[in-house]
């Protein structure tokens, strides 16, 4: 088991570990915790190195297997069980993803509170994030205006917290998971975490955020796509104010 320390601070850029298994052959790394994030919930993984004796070891992708992270590496030689190094994400890449992901919650939110359809789906990118909608009639007008209120909550910076819940008072939060594979996950869990936006949005999730809505600058269309009377598709890129 490894501990996921992105679960409990997104804004960690370098930790030590202990190596607890290799995998020659495949070029995997598994360590006893880690900040790098696992490809999952539409974020993509982190990259970085691993440092250990003078080395430094190119992650170039990670994946998770139950409770078990692996970290993938083009040469493992050098390193054995047991050895305790040091790893460093790329923060640039990592800090464009928290503010993507975080971005996506708060175009969620706001579709969430005016109740006429879903945000179905989601993907986030280095540059740029995609979101899929199930809502009757939305044109490329009512999706400027999703967006011209994703800012408005933006600009109010409201802090995002992370917050864990138990099975018992999960179950008190109407609408926690809003996704069809949110709500079977649900069901297999003891221990839900939380993506609280202050007085705006309450989620379960798994992904790295930033602490301040402030900090995603200012949210812009630049991608519009027609996939059907119901469905329709989505990019927005985030720009400096």
């Amino acid at each position: 088991m490894t501990e996921k320390l992105y679960l409990t601070d997104s804004y960690l850029k370098e930790f030590e570990a202990k190596v607890i298994s290799l995998n020659e052959s495949e070029g995997l790394v598994e360590l006893d915790k880690t900040a790098f994030y696992p490809t999952g919930g539409g974020q993509p993984s982190d990259t970085g190195v691993i440092e250990f004796n003078g080395k430094s070891y190119s992650v170039s992708d990670v994946s998770k297997s139950g409770d078990r992270v692996f970290h993938k590496v083009s040469d493992t030689s050098g390193l054995s069980e047991g050895a305790t190094v040091k790893g460093r994400i790329d923060w640039d890449k990592r800090y464009q993803h928290m503010k993507y992901h975080t971005a996506l919650h708060i175009i969620d939110g706001v579709v969430f509170k005016e109740g006429n359809g879903s945000m179905t789906g989601g993907q986030i990118y280095d540059d740029r994030a995609r979101a899929d909608f199930d809502i009757l009639g939305l044109d490329k007008d009512k999706v400027l205006k999703i967006l011209e209120e994703s800012q408005q909550v933006i600009d109010n910076a409201l802090p995002v917290e992370v917050k864990f819940l138990t099975k018992e008072e999960a179950e008190k939060v109407p609408e926690l998971a809003r996704t069809e594979p949110g709500k079977e996950l649900m069901k297999k869990l003891d221990t839900f975490r939380i993506i609280d936006i202050k007085g705006f949005d309450f989620q379960l999730d798994g992904g790295t955020h930033v602490k301040n809505t402030s900090e995603l600058g200012r949210i812009e269309l630049s991608k519009y796509e027609n996939k059907g009377s119901h469905n329709k598709r989505i990019e927005i890129t985030l720009k400096e104010k």
